[in-house]
This record gives C-alpha cells, structure tokens and sequence, in this order.
C-alpha cells in the first residue's frame, strides 16, 4: 500500500450484530489515527440497502452507504450476530466475492462465518478452517459438515480475517493494524485500550474442545456428549468410549455439574435444541430429531420442563421481537391507533 494512502475498511453491519465487536473495532482504527496524528485508516460502515441497522442491543446505527455504492476496500468485515442464516442474501453474498476478487482482505466477527462460507470463501475441501464464535459451532456444522472450525479467537492469512468476535475483536484489529501500520503502533493502540496483546491460537475456552484437542475428564464427558446429540449414547456407551468407569463418570458430574451424567446430557441437548431455534429455521420436529428425541411431543415436554415454555412458544417471542425491530416506528404508530389507516 502506497505510503501516502490510508488503509480503508468496510464495516457490512447485519441486523442483530454485536456492539461490541463495531465499538471495538472503529475504537481501535481511531485510536491509532489520533495517537500517529495521521490519517493511517479509513472506514466506512455499509448496510445492505443503506438503511440504518439494529444491533442485538437494541440500538440502531445508520450506515454511510449500501453494498452496490460501497468502495472496494482494502479490508472487508462482516459485523454477524444473532442471525447468522436469515439474512444470507444474494446481493450480500456477491458483494463478499467481489470484495475479494478486487484483492480485499475479506472476514468477519462473531457468527460471519455462515456467510462466508455460503460464498466459498472459507469452510471449503481446500480452505476448511473457520473461526467463529462457540455457541455457535453445534448449529454451524449442521450447516457446513466439511468446514472445520477453530478454537481460536481469530484467525488472519494474507486475504481472510475470522474472528470469533467479543474482545477477541480487539486482538484481530490489532494484528491489522500492525499489518497496515506497524507494530509499534499496533502495541500504542493495546496500551490505550488497557489491553495485552493476544495470539491468533489463543484459544476461546479452555473447557471445550474443537478438534481432538486434549482435555480433562469433565470437558471430555461433555465434548462425547456434544459430538452425539442426534442419537443419545447409553452410559455403558459414554463409558465405554470414554475408557472411564461408569461409576467415576458420575462421582465427576455430580461433583462438577451436581446432576448425574444423563441429566446433564438431556440438559446439554436442550440447549443445543435452544440454539437450534435461536439461529435456525428448522421445524420442531427436526429440531427434536437432531438432538436425539424420537417425539416431538417427548421433546416439547422436556424443554417446558427446562425453559419454562414449549419450542413452539420461545420461537413464536423471538419472532416477534424480530419483528418489531423493522420498522419501530410504524409498529408503535399502529399500536398508538394513530396509522394512517385507523
């Protein structure tokens, strides 16, 4: 990059994106401009039609333009959240391969990576390393069986930037900032923000596993547990695969979870089937097939038990408050009884 030209990011906001990550991020780039008195970055915030963007907050943000008059940048982020699959458009799926066509550094925070691997970009046969954030790696594989995700808090290569969002947020742009500036001042921008660098194998928890990463016996009871939502082991089969006795298994659960070994797997399995709905359009039923029970009735009893409220009804409030996100003021108009067609 010539020296007399600022490094210039696009930041694609998706609805219900994470505020932290985007006050994280222009944080950062601001900082390093103010302390080097130099304009060393640009950003611009983009949103599909231009219109302003609610996060998971409930804060709106107005972008400064769309995706079809939105420069080339030098680096291209996808701000995701809590609906990674519900807004995979076309329009914005071509905008990523064109970003990246043109050479940009093209990535994205928190649960991006649902789109950029529906582009090709990453989650593929030759590139099947994804970062994203934990939760949502159980869904994300349902999704993109061949992808194979991290646990790491962001990853960076010459042309994509994962990030598995949160603070992680901060290590990602720093690591940019030292690319496009120095490490000088990417280690000015950490100081100011009070925070000590972290490396890209940093990994997001260490009580979970991604890919045979060794573990202690809790961790590894929940991981089998995990990695077997759809047809639920026995606990001679839990044992047997986990070379520990049954008996020790449950001294373990009771003294790490406080419940025995197949309440905690009936406990696990309902927030997988939570999440299910959380970022999914699957139906109850197949909800209830993947994460191992045979009757959807079964499974709507179960998860009353849990949550207080059946499948159908969590679904059925998170719709709604969806729902009354587009467009506030013309939903508080009609609940008024001053639209104007009352």
């Amino acid at each position: 990059m010539p020296e007399d030209r600022c490094a210039r990011f696009a930041l694609v906001l998706q609805p219900e994106f994470s505020l932290t990550t985007l006050t994280i991020a222009t944080e950062a780039l601001r900082i390093a401009n103010q302390n080097s008195g130099q304009r060393l970055f640009d950003w611009q915030i983009v949103s599909e039609d231009g219109g302003n963007v609610r996060a998971s907050s409930g804060l709106w943000f107005a972008a400064d333009c769309d995706l079809a008059s939105a420069e080339i940048a030098d680096v291209t982020l996808l701000f995701e959240g809590n609906l990674p699959t519900q807004h995979l458009s076309k329009h914005l799926l071509g905008y990523l391969r064109r970003a990246a066509r043109f050479g940009s550094v093209v990535g994205g925070l928190d649960s991006a990576a649902y789109a950029l691997s529906q582009t090709g970009l990453v989650g593929t046969e030759t590139s099947p390393e994804v970062v994203l954030h934990w939760e949502a790696v159980p869904s994300f594989r349902e999704w993109f069986p061949d992808a194979r995700p991290l646990n790491r808090i962001f990853q960076l290569t010459q042309n994509r930037a994962q990030c598995a969002g949160g603070i992680a947020t901060l290590d990602l742009m720093l690591e940019l900032i030292a690319r496009f500036a120095s490490e000088a001042m990417a280690n000015e921008v950490a100081n100011a923000l009070i925070h000590t660098r972290r490396g890209s194998h940093t990994r997001q928890r260490s009580d979970q596993s991604f890919y045979g990463e060794p573990l202690k016996p809790s961790a590894r009871i929940v991981s089998l547990m995990k990695d077997n939502l759809d047809t639920p082991l026995a606990l001679e089969e839990l044992s047997f695969r986990l070379s520990m006795p049954s008996r020790t298994m449950s001294r373990i659960c009771k003294a790490t979870f406080g419940v025995s070994p197949m309440r905690l797997y009936l406990r696990i399995r309902l927030q997988a089937a939570r999440n299910f709905l959380f970022y999914e359009e699957h139906s109850i039923k197949e909800i209830a097939e993947a994460t191992g029970f045979s009757y959807p009735a079964t499974f709507s009893r179960c998860f009353q038990n849990q949550f207080g409220q059946s499948p159908s009804q969590f679904r059925l409030r998170l719709r709604q408050k969806q729902r009354f996100a587009e467009h506030p003021e013309i939903h508080r108009l009609v609940e008024s009884g001053y639209s104007s067609g009352g």
